[in-house]
C-alpha cells in the first residue's frame, strides 16, 4: 500500500452520462450497475459533475418540506434560493449534479486519497487527466488495497524487525520510553517493562503490527506504578 496510488487502484471502467440524461434514467442506471453515483460529462469529453445519490434523494426529499416563512424569505440569499431550488426540482444531470468536484491525479498517493476521503466526508474522488475523466477511486478501492498480503519484507531478521520497531517508536512521541523494551523471536515482538496506559500499550501493539515481516505481537508490559509515572512526566 505504501508506493500504491490512484493509478494502480482506480476502477477504470467508469459509467458516464450526458448532461441532458433524465432522472429516471440516471436511477435505472446505478440500480443496473450497483453504482452510488454516476460522472457527468459533457460532448467532448471533459467531465463536468456528478450525480450522487444523495443528489437524488434531495429531489425526492423535497416533496417533505414546508416552504420557508415570509420572514424567513425576507433575509434569503436569491442566488443561493435558485441554486437550491433547481438542484431539487430539476428533471435533467446538469440542474441537479454537484459541480464542486473532488478530483486527484493518476500518481496521487493512496495515503493521500484515504486522507481526502475522511477530511471531506466523501465516499470517492475522481481520478483526471486534462480535465479528462480517468477513473473513480472508492472507499472499497482503497479497501482491497488493505487486503492484499503483504509480501515486503517477509522474511526479514529479528534484529532488522527490532530496529524498525524502535525507529518507529522514536518516530511517535507517545510511544518511545526508557522504560520499554523489545524482544524479537522468529518474527514475534515482544514488549517489556512498563507502559503509561492502556490507551499506549494498544498503540505499541498496533504500531508493531505495521512493521513488514513482523509475524505477531505479544504485550508483557505492566503499567506505571503512579509514583513511576510521575517521575516520567
Amino acid at each position: 500500500m505504501d508506493n500504491a496510488t490512484a493509478r494502480s487502484v482506480m476502477t477504470s471502467e467508469v459509467v458516464v452520462i450526458p448532461p441532458d440524461a433524465r432522472i429516471l434514467k440516471i436511477a435505472a442506471l446505478m440500480r443496473q450497475h450497483r453504482i452510488s453515483a454516476v460522472p457527468v460529462v459533457d460532448k467532448g469529453g471533459a467531465l463536468v459533475g456528478i450525480v450522487t445519490e444523495a443528489d437524488l434523494m434531495r429531489r425526492l426529499a423535497v416533496m417533505a418540506e414546508k416552504p420557508p416563512s415570509w420572514f424567513a424569505s425576507l433575509f434569503a440569499d436569491p442566488s443561493e434560493e435558485a441554486d437550491r431550488f433547481a438542484r431539487s426540482h430539476g428533471f435533467v444531470a446538469e440542474e441537479i449534479m454537484t459541480t464542486e468536484l473532488v478530483t486527484v491525479s493518476l500518481e496521487t498517493p493512496v495515503a493521500e486519497i484515504a486522507a481526502l476521503l475522511e477530511q471531506r466526508h466523501i465516499r470517492r474522488v475522481l481520478v483526471v487527466k486534462a480535465g479528462r475523466l480517468c477513473g473513480i477511486v472508492s472507499r472499497a478501492d482503497l479497501l482491497r488495497v488493505l487486503d492484499e498480503p503483504r509480501n515486503d519484507a517477509a522474511d526479514a531478521s529479528d534484529e532488522r524487525i527490532r530496529l524498525a520497531v524502535i525507529a518507529a517508536m522514536r518516530r511517535e512521541h507517545w510511544a518511545y520510553s526508557p522504560y520499554t523494551s523489545i524482544s524479537v523471536e522468529d518474527g514475534v515482538v515482544t514488549f517489556h517493562g512498563f507502559s503509561q496506559d492502556r490507551a499506549v500499550q494498544r498503540g505499541l501493539r498496533v504500531l508493531a503490527g505495521c512493521i513488514p515481516g513482523v509475524k505477531g505481537v505479544v504485550d508483557k508490559t505492566t503499567l506505571m506504578p503512579p509514583e513511576m509515572l510521575y517521575q516520567a512526566l
